[in-house]
């Protein structure tokens, strides 16, 4: 199925239903459709054909999904980029990606400039929102000059690559995700209801930034389920909020930082919550102290834990809402605790299994690497085919995500193969230790990485954020994981420090602190 798809169909079944709000301006799904179209045949006067790239630089907003179905409809290839970029970074995108189309929003007008004289100039520059002295071409004279008539039907094949979504290079310098129309389709057939006339209507609470693929999924089905979207430019805990009450928000999606940002605000009993009742989470690890916070705090809304990654367009496992009800016997309240440390089993339209390093299957219960097949899955890295190879094996796409399967096949998640830190022998998941750490009650966040040794290989370093007005010391901390983890597993240092560094999906930069913190440990605690 061509994803261009999803908004015609939208726009035939609920053509007068709210598509957009957008601070306080309503689109519908037949001006949404108006406005692609109009969009298609300006860029299409530009030379924009089947293939071509059209990169945008912004934060959310309604010219994030325009864009996207006027290439999907033009069989070109939709290229946002993180807005969190500096100009080299940009560079290094551009010269990737190789756009004829550059769309600019009004806070990076000078990012902008600066990257393209590093890099491959774009053809046509289109600033979006505000004007810029008449330097670049202005997105609603684009709009406003061109046709609405609908241009014929795209004829890209479902395999072909509608998206270049850029990984987040936590470890290393991004590359660029080749994801076809089937990589959404394959998601949308299997898991999204199509729109309903006679259906009560959802609002969906967009907040995740659309250049990674949790936003921008998440706004293409939508787009497909006839779900109205609350758009908001970028995550702010009260503003959410906000909107929640006064749209009447029915489902929203989040990363574990804004939900302990919502759940932990000053003002969170101030506001009326009840309309929302799906929230899905992901993109990081989920701490257990957390998510039993927020579902105590938010008794009608069903969560739901999506897992996945760029490379699988998203969500490959889901932990569904039965999961996180934590109600019944002691033992079944135990039991339900321990699955909230999962990410749930594999949606329908993909497999999933543990691998050794030969490739093989492990039983369940034993840690291997995660691997995913299925049509959902990516073409391959953008013009990197030694990365591509080393992306697959034998069909699978290894996520270097770690984990084990359960018995009764729920996934558990041990950290990233490159963050896994091997002491004396034993291999140690940072996100054990890290969970055992953010149970202590003065501990806000925390991180696990691996310091070199002689001796040992590499020894366990926890980099601790204390609650407000908390007190707990280093000694403390490492008696406590001792106390619930084996003794090999447990910190022997500890760094106090005022934040993690995370990018945007809240994921932390483990790579960052390896680079500060990674001096020798010179006693064992």
């Amino acid at each position: 199925m061509n994803s261009n798809e999803f908004l015609s169909i939208a726009a035939a079944i609920v053509p007068e239903r709210e598509a957009i709000v957008f601070e306080g301006n309503r689109t519908t799904f037949a001006h949404l459709q108006e406005r692609s179209n109009r969009l298609a045949n300006a860029l299409a006067d530009m030379g924009i054909g089947r293939g071509d790239r059209v990169a945008m630089m912004d934060v959310n907003t309604p010219a994030m999904l325009e864009a996207y179905f006027a290439c999907a409809r033009l069989d070109a290839i939709f290229v946002p980029f993180n807005y969190r970029a500096k100009s080299d970074e940009m560079a290094h995108m551009l010269n990737i990606c190789e756009p004829t189309v550059l769309f600019v929003g009004k806070r990076y007008f000078t990012t902008a400039k600066d990257a393209l004289k590093d890099s491959c100039p774009a053809d046509y520059v289109i600033t979006v929102e505000e004007r810029n002295g008449g330097q670049w071409v202005f997105y609603d004279d684009v709009i406003g000059a061109s046709s609405a008539e609908e241009r014929h039907f795209p004829t890209a094949q479902d395999s072909d690559t509608t998206l270049l979504l850029f990984t987040a290079g936590t470890t290393g310098t991004p590359k660029a995700v080749m994801l076809s129309h089937e990589s959404f389709s394959s998601y949308m057939l299997s898991s999204v209801e199509p729109p309903d006339p006679e259906s009560a209507e959802e609002r969906n609470l967009l907040c995740v930034p659309m250049y990674h693929i949790a936003g921008m999924q998440g706004a293409l089905a939508s787009v497909y389920g006839g779900r109205t979207t609350v758009l908001m430019r970028q995550f702010d805990a009260e503003t959410w909020m906000e909107l929640a009450q006064s749209e009447r928000a029915t489902r929203a999606g989040v990363v574990p930082t804004m939900l302990k940002q919502v759940v932990e605000h000053a003002k969170f009993n101030d506001y009326d919550l009840s309309s929302l009742k799906i929230i899905t989470y992901g993109a990081a690890p989920m701490p257990v102290e957390v998510i039993k916070k927020a579902i105590k705090a938010m008794p009608g809304v069903r969560f739901i834990n999506a897992f996945g990654q760029t490379e699988t367009a998203s969500t490959i496992t889901m932990l569904p809402p039965e999961d996180h009800e934590l109600s019944g016997s002691p033992e079944a309240i135990e039991k339900k605790l321990k699955r909230l440390t999962s990410v749930g089993k594999a949606l329908p339209d993909v497999e999933v299994a543990v691998m050794d390093e030969e490739g093989l299957p492990l039983p369940s219960g034993q840690v291997g690497e995660v691997a995913a097949r299925g049509s959902r899955i990516m073409q391959g890295y953008w013009r990197n085919e030694q990365a591509t190879k080393g992306a697959f094996h034998g069909g699978w796409l290894f996520t270097g995500d770690l984990g084990y399967m359960d018995e009764d096949g729920y996934l558990y998640l041990s950290g990233r193969s490159k963050d896994f830190i091997k002491r004396g022998g034993e291999m140690i998941s940072p996100e054990e230790v890290e969970q055992a750490l953010m149970s202590h009650p003065a501990v806000d966040d925390a991180a696990i990485i691996g310091v070199p040794d002689i001796d040992w290989s590499e020894r366990v370093r926890a980099l601790v954020v204390k609650k407000g007005g908390a007190a707990c010391s280093e000694i403390e901390l490492i008696e406590y994981c001792h106390q619930r983890l084996a003794s090999f597993k447990r910190p022997e240092s500890v760094v106090f420090v005022e934040e993690l560094p995370r990018n945007a999906l809240g994921k932390v930069l483990k790579r960052v602190l390896r680079e500060k913190y990674c001096y020798p440990i010179e006693d064992a605690a």
